[in-house]
């Protein structure tokens, strides 16, 4: 509540829906018996885009903690993927790294500012949306234009990839919520640029992420559609140098 600024204000019964489809994957994955520790969960829903953060008890209870507004894949041109369902991995097997705030043809921070932390979980098969099959995309959980597109989280805009708010990027960062695996490593003597020196770990981090579809006909008031005023930056005319005259 004090680290993110933007955040889904979930009703109880949703919350224990959520908490159910959770413990369900998890158990489909084989992955009933785990240890207290936090999940991330995405709701990839066009009529929902949401991410979710449990913690799960050693009971395996999902306990819910705040929700935010995400955006996941969306119909476009070449290379754009329809974002996989399923339960990933996080680990040391795929390095994070950070982005280099570097802007693209269209002066748009793709990773958004220069530090944010980008989760990979490797290489993932997805269903294209430029032409029917499937494809192999790079799954990645990560921060986003903060001008142009994080006002657009909520609506599907992206690639294949799971774009999240820069604050609630940050809180996963800071506290470890993910890094179970990283934290074993770094037992082993291992060392990561990655980290920040002055991060706080929590004691239950995990390293999961689920994405499911809840498959709504209708927008939840819970997750309401964001405001779409701030529009796209046009391309910018490339410049032509005037020819040499002999």
């Amino acid at each position: 509540m004090q680290k993110v600024d933007r955040q889904l204000a979930v009703p109880q019964e949703e919350q224990c829906f959520y908490a159910e489809q959770l413990i369900h994957e998890l158990q489909q994955a084989g992955l009933d018996k785990l240890p207290p520790q936090y999940v991330v969960l995405v709701d990839r829903s066009p009529q929902v885009q949401a991410l979710l953060l449990f913690w799960i008890s050693d009971a395996g209870l999902a306990e819910f903690i705040g929700a935010s507004p995400v955006s996941t894949g969306r119909r476009g041109g070449f290379m754009y993927y329809e974002t996989p369902i399923g339960v990933f991995d996080h680990t040391v097997a795929n390095l994070d790294f950070r982005a280099e705030g570097t802007e693209n043809a269209l002066g748009i921070l793709g990773y958004g500012v220069k530090g944010m932390r980008v989760y990979d979980f490797g290489w993932e098969r997805a269903r294209r949306t430029w032409k029917p099959g499937e494809g192999r995309m790079r799954l990645q959980m990560h921060t986003t234009d903060p001008r142009y597109l994080e006002p657009r989280l909520g609506t599907v805009q992206s690639m294949g990839c799971i774009r999240i708010p820069a604050t609630l990027n940050a809180l996963i960062d800071h506290y470890g919520i993910l890094d179970a695996d990283y934290e074993r490593a770094m037992a082993s003597s291992r060392h990561f640029w990655t980290l920040h020196p002055d991060r706080e770990p929590t004691l239950w981090s995990g390293r999961y992420l689920v994405v499911m579809d809840s498959n709504r006909a209708t927008r939840p008031d819970w997750s309401p559609r964001p405001s779409m005023k701030i529009r796209l930056p046009k391309v910018k005319p490339a410049i032509i140098p005037a020819p040499v005259q002999r």
